[in-house]
């Protein structure tokens, strides 16, 4: 093992802590209303449990994309699917259901749609419509990424970054308070830094959902953790790095919403020094939470770590050259102790449907805030 990289920890078989041995005493209150945990549900996806609609505030159904200049329903079953969420209502009556446009690949003409006045009008008018028709909440934008590449192939320029701005603006001023306004954004150093004017967007915005995950991706060739909660030596992007940063660019804690990832990223070719982490390898597999443990048991040699500095779990099969990494129960809770700790505005994850179906990353991180709320 390199000493010089951080301090790991080898993991037994036997189960986790208990979550409350997370959680935090007195978390200091928000200033956008109650804290926030939601979930970014799959279209395609399983359905959402109903047991699981009283843990949530809200549910984010992806993906709607553009048809022309509108928001629109890619077929007729997504209809059926949105009417599905909305149903979760009636078991939580303070559940809110919003509708995401774009998503990894989904906005491929964003860059020219929403550089126009008119382009986002009618964007803004259509999603009022769809927003009405469906009976939900608010509309969420997933952009990947104003001002700077995203998925191969897709347009960006610089005035992206004032463009989003003005359409965060236009919806807000169509849609009133009556809906919700929010988006996604990268995690990482350059998202925050270059596509996204901070002070004019959360004029507007009601939050705004980091993806704070994927921090290590499908295009990275070294090993790393995908969604650590702290930077620690061999790499900078965290949860913690994104937080600083926006709280250096002025953004209100209670409108952050820190993101948890529902599955893990396998790289293989990785050979066997520091366990695996920060080693060169490909990229091979993405795998739902929900199997994590059968991938496991089906690839030989696999053996758990913590990372004690970054706080993020990963798992490596020397014997197959495999290496994980992951949000297991514990990291959940541990980021939603840490939003609670500095009065953020939630935690949202990718995604619901991969999920275990017990004891799951869900129940780790209601467990946390149920106990937060008690002790207020």
């Amino acid at each position: 093992m390199n000493r010089s990289l951080p301090t790991l920890m080898l993991l037994s078989c036997l189960p986790f802590l208990p979550f409350f041995a997370c959680t935090s005493a007195n978390p200091p209150a928000r200033e956008n209303g109650p804290f926030a945990v939601i979930a970014y549900s799959l279209g395609r996806g399983r359905p959402v449990d109903p047991a699981d609609a009283g843990k949530l505030t809200h549910i984010i159904y992806s993906f709607l994309h553009l048809r022309g200049d509108s928001l629109a329903l890619d077929s007729p079953g997504e209809s059926g699917a949105i009417a599905s969420l909305v149903s979760l209502k009636k078991l939580n009556p303070a559940l809110k259901i919003m509708l995401s446009l774009g998503g990894w690949g989904g906005c491929a003409s964003c860059s020219e749609v929403f550089g126009t006045e008119q382009g986002r009008t009618e964007f803004a008018r259509s999603a009022l419509r769809i927003l009405r028709e469906t009976r939900t909440d608010g509309i969420d934008i997933d952009w990947e990424y104003p001002s700077i590449e995203g998925y191969p192939g897709h347009r960006f320029s610089p005035d992206d970054r004032e463009n989003f701005t003005l359409l965060m603006k236009s919806l807000r001023e169509t849609l009133g308070r009556e809906y919700e306004v929010s988006f996604a954004a990268g995690g990482f150093t350059q998202c925050i830094l270059a596509s996204v004017d901070w002070k004019g967007v959360m004029l507007y915005a009601d939050r705004v959902n980091l993806m704070t995950y994927d921090l290590v991706n499908a295009n990275s060739t070294v090993t790393g953790h995908q969604t650590a909660l702290f930077s620690g030596p061999g790499q900078g992007e965290s949860v913690d790095n994104a937080i600083r940063l926006l709280d250096s660019l002025g953004v209100a804690p209670g409108q952050i919403v820190i993101g948890a990832a529902f599955y893990a990223r396998v790289w293989g070719g990785v050979r066997d020094t520091n366990n695996g982490l920060f080693q060169p390898g490909r990229f091979v597999h993405f795998i739902p939470y929900r199997d994590l443990d059968g991938y496991f048991r089906q690839n030989a040699g696999f053996r758990k770590f913590r990372d004690t500095a970054s706080e993020a779990p990963y798992s490596y099969s020397a014997s197959q050259g495999l290496f994980a990494t992951y949000d297991d129960p514990v990291s959940a809770a541990m980021k939603t102790r840490y939003a609670l700790d500095r009065g953020l505005g939630g935690i949202m994850f990718w995604e619901i449907s991969g999920d275990a179906p017990t004891h799951g990353l869900l129940d780790a991180i209601d467990s946390v805030r149920t106990a937060a709320s008690r002790r207020r």
